[in-house]
Order: structure tokens, then C-alpha cells, then sequence
């Protein structure tokens, strides 16, 4: 494989581009193959993967670091296998920060040899885990000269998931208080720091390790859920509730917590799971019915919304969330960084909690 330098990369405009064009710069590249679902020992760096044609509305972005995402690691030991089970291999991986290596003639959004971010749907089955990713122009946006690739790389699945919960479907506005359950993981925050950006008032639970980073963001109070009482700790009722745990008690406290006209929002929703253990046919029609059963029942019996959260792609979002980080608002602290041949390690160390925070893979 041939991988062009940058300087000659800034020689490739999109007006200029055609698929015989980019063959000539890269056809294949390294990129982290999932054989079958199971362990870390699983996944294979292979060299000379394929690497497809553009489509007139997609990106070719040479990648420099990408984050794993709790969704990584549960994709990896199975979650989703009655869609991605006949897909093998699968490459993971959903955020990213890279360069343009080359764009799709309908491209305008974005350019050759530019810094860009994003993050790939969540049904992707080629994903940022490779020297050379793809992504539709909706999924990019110029990354903030503030970041490093690094802290770029940890944002967008995040931050998009946060703003799907809390933007399009509860449509937050300022002055509305809401409360965020779980705020210490990467979505958690991203949703203070969106509420707060906003002009919300947030209140958030956590565990005692995130107290301060969580108050630091903008939360006007930080409950450790394992010292105190949520229930009694916490004060008044809510606009909208985002639940990041999603058991059944996260539920039920954060229902209660909710006006009526509210918002409750969990991330995590049933789909998957029923289609996993009943098959598709089967599974995604019980996952409806349950959805619509508990929203009938809490808008009849509590007059609040209830809603499963997922993130999807979202320009207008994406490029909010860079005007956030460019500001100064946004942003999610890696822990530790590991080179992407070492990703058997960085998801072994996410499998068995050895690491608390975000763990980006970085490219040379």
C-alpha cells in the first residue's frame, strides 16, 4: 500500500476527484477486523483490508485516533448479532479524528487535507478502527484547532447520543431543569455540558470519584448515588430526565422526578436485545409493543413522554457540538491512550474496568 503524504494530499480537490483517482492513492489499508463475537483475543489489525469506493456523499478520512465506546466492546461480545451476525468480519468503532484523504463528488461540507471529527450511526458495519475510514458528509465537521486529535477522537458518539436525547426529543429550552442519571460516563456529560449550555439548570448523579468533575462542568448539584439517598438528596421535579443506567430503579426514580408534560429518556432501549435473544422477526415487533405499552401508560397515568434514546447522525448537531468545544463547553477528558496494535489490550483493560475514563486508540 501506498499512503499518500499530506502535501500531497492538499493536491486533491473535490473538484477533481473521481473514484480512478483515489484507487491510484489507496486501495487498502490496515484496520481491526471482528472474525466472530466473544473476547478482545478476537479482534485481528489485519494489513490489506479493501478499502471501498466513495459514494458521491461520503468521506475518506485518513484516520489519527478514535475512542472505544462502551457500544465497542458490547458489539464485539455479541450485542446486535441478529443484524451484524451475517456481516462478519465487522471492523468497530464509531468516533473519530483525521484528516480528509479524499471526498465524493457531491461533497462541499468538507475538503481535502482538512481536520475533521465525527462519528460513524451506530449500524455501521465498516467502522473507524482503520487507516482509512468512511463516513457520509453529515458525519464529519472541521475538528476545533482548540483539540487535539486525541481529545477530538472522545467526543462526537457521545455528545451526538446526549444531544438526541436532550435536544430533538425533549427539546430542552433555558431555564428548564433537568436531571441527568449516571452523569460520570462520556454521554452523561456531554449532556451537563449541553443542559448548561443551553441555560438549564442540572442536577446529576454520579459516583463519588465524578462529584467534583461533574460540579466543574456546570451541574448544580452532584449526588453520590452510593453515599446518599437519591431520592431525599435531590430537590423539586424536572423538565426531563436523561437515564444513562437504565435498570429498573434508575427508572422509577427518574419518572418520579418528572413534571407532567416531562421527558424521560433512556439510553438504554430493548430493540436490540429482544431481536438478539428472539430473532428479528420476532424480537423488533415485541420491542415495539413494549415501547408503545410504557409510553401509553406513563402519558396516561403520570402525563409524561417516555422515550428510548439512540444516537444518529446529525449535521446540525455535530456542528453544534464543535461551536461547544471551540467555545470552550465541551469537552470529554481521555484517560489513557493506546496504539491502535494494541487494541486487544485497550478492550481488555475497558472489559475488566481497569480503566475508568476514556480510552482512545491512537494512529501512527
Amino acid at each position: 500500500m501506498r499512503i499518500p503524504s499530506n502535501r500531497e494530499f492538499t493536491r486533491i480537490t473535490p473538484s477533481a476527484f473521481s473514484y480512478h483517482r483515489f484507487k491510484s492513492y489507496v486501495s487498502d489499508c490496515r484496520a481491526v477486523l471482528l472474525p466472530s463475537f466473544g473476547g478482545p483475543h478476537l479482534l485481528e489489525l489485519r494489513s490489506n483490508v479493501q478499502v471501498p469506493q466513495l459514494k458521491p456523499h461520503e468521506v475518506l478520512v485518513h484516520t489519527r485516533a478514535v475512542s472505544v465506546n462502551p457500544l465497542d466492546t458490547r458489539m464485539r461480545a455479541g450485542y446486535g448479532r441478529s443484524i451484524f451476525e451475517r456481516l462478519l468480519p465487522l471492523i468497530l468503532g464509531r468516533d473519530i479524528s483525521g484528516e480528509v484523504a479524499a471526498v465524493g463528488a457531491s461533497v462541499t461540507s468538507v475538503s481535502v487535507g482538512e481536520q475533521v471529527f465525527g462519528a460513524l450511526h451506530p449500524t455501521a458495519v465498516r467502522g473507524t478502527y482503520t487507516d482509512y475510514a468512511i463516513l457520509s458528509e453529515d458525519e464529519v465537521t472541521p475538528k476545533p484547532d482548540s483539540l487535539t486529535h486525541v481529545e477530538a477522537s472522545a467526543i462526537p458518539f457521545a455528545a451526538l447520543t446526549a444531544w438526541r436525547g436532550l435536544k430533538c426529543t425533549a427539546r430542552i429550552s433555558e431555564g428548564q431543569r433537568i436531571l441527568v442519571v449516571g452523569g460520570g460516563g462520556a454521554v452523561g456529560l456531554a449532556a451537563i455540558q449541553l443542559a448548561v449550555a443551553a441555560g438549564c439548570s442540572v442536577v446529576t448523579t454520579c459516583g463519588s470519584q465524578s462529584v467534583e468533575r461533574l460540579l466543574a462542568a456546570g451541574a448544580e448539584q452532584a449526588v453520590d448515588y452510593v453515599a446518599e439517598d437519591v431520592e431525599l438528596a435531590v430537590k423539586g421535579k424536572f423538565d426531563a430526565v436523561l437515564d444513562t443506567i437504565g435498570v429498573s430503579e434508575t427508572e422509577r426514580v427518574g419518572i418520579n422526578f418528572l413534571k407532567r408534560g416531562g421527558h424521560y429518556m433512556t439510553l438504554q432501549g430493548e430493540a436490540a436485545s429482544l431481536a438478539d435473544r428472539y430473532g428479528l422477526a420476532i424480537g423488533l415487533p415485541a420491542a415495539t409493543a413494549l415501547l408503545l405499552n410504557k409510553q401509553l401508560l406513563y402519558r396516561c397515568t403520570r402525563g409524561i413522554e417516555y422515550s428510548w434514546t439512540y444516537m444518529r447522525a446529525d449535521s446540525d448537531g455535530l456542528n453544534e457540538i464543535r461551536k461547544l468545544c471551540e467555545a470552550g463547553k465541551m469537552k470529554i477528558p481521555v484517560h489513557t491512550t493506546f496504539p491502535i496494535t494494541q487494541v486487544k489490550e485497550a478492550h481488555e483493560a475497558k472489559d475488566k474496568k481497569l480503566i475508568p475514563g476514556k480510552i482512545v486508540l491512537e494512529f501512527d
